[in-house]
C-alpha cells in the first residue's frame, strides 16, 4: 500500500464516520472533539453550540454589518465547528477560516483572535450579500468558492462541494433561528 493510498483510505473513513453524524467516532477518528468542518453531505453538518464569548461576538458583529445572528453563526459553525484555532488544508484561519489574503485585506493582524477574525469575517459576508443583491445563496457560494467564481457562472458554481456548503449552512443557520 502506497502513501497515497493510506491517505485515501484515512479521507474514506472520516467522510463515512462524517456523514454518519456520530460525533464520538469522529473525535475519537481524529483526537478531537469538534465535528469535521468538510463533512461530505449537508445532514452530515452538526450544529455545534458557541461559547458565550463567540455568542457575543457573533450578536455583536450581525448587528453592526446587519447579518442575521442565525447566519454568521451558521457559516462559522460550518467553516470551524466554532474552533478558532482551525486552520484547513487550504490555509483559511479561524473561526470564520479566513484566507491569509482576505485577512491581511480586511485588516486582521491575529486570523486566530476571535474578535478580529468574525468581525472581518462578518464584513466581508455582508459585501458579499451587497454584491450579490441581497442573494444569501450567491453570497454563500462566493464565501466558499469565490466571487469570481460566482460572476464567471452567473450563479451557484456547479462546484458539488460549494452546493452542499450552501445547503449545510442554510439548515444550520434553520436550527440556529429555532435556538
Amino acid at each position: 500500500m502506497t502513501v497515497a493510498d493510506d491517505v485515501a483510505a484515512v479521507q474514506r473513513r472520516i467522510a463515512q464516520i462524517a456523514g454518519s453524524g456520530d460525533c464520538a467516532a469522529w473525535a475519537a477518528a481524529v483526537g478531537g472533539t469538534r465535528a469535521p468542518a468538510a463533512a461530505r453531505g449537508a445532514a452530515a453538518y452538526l450544529v455545534p453550540e458557541p461559547s458565550p464569548r463567540i455568542d457575543d461576538l457573533v450578536r455583536r458583529n450581525a448587528a453592526r454589518w446587519r447579518l442575521e445572528p442565525a447566519l454568521l453563526e451558521a457559516v462559522i459553525a460550518n467553516e470551524s465547528a466554532f474552533d478558532p484555532a482551525a486552520t484547513s488544508p487550504a490555509g483559511a484561519q479561524g473561526l470564520m477560516q479566513l484566507m491569509p489574503a482576505t485577512a491581511a485585506a480586511l485588516g486582521v493582524r491575529d486570523p486566530f483572535d476571535p474578535a478580529q477574525n468574525v468581525a472581518a469575517g462578518a464584513r466581508y459576508l455582508r459585501s458579499l450579500v451587497d454584491r450579490f443583491g441581497g442573494d444569501v445563496r450567491l453570497a454563500l457560494a462566493a464565501y466558499n468558492a469565490g466571487p469570481g467564481a460566482v460572476e464567471n457562472h452567473r450563479g451557484v458554481p456547479p462546484y458539488a462541494e460549494t452546493q452542499r456548503y450552501i445547503e449545510a449552512v442554510l439548515a444550520s443557520r434553520a436550527r440556529y433561528r429555532r435556538r
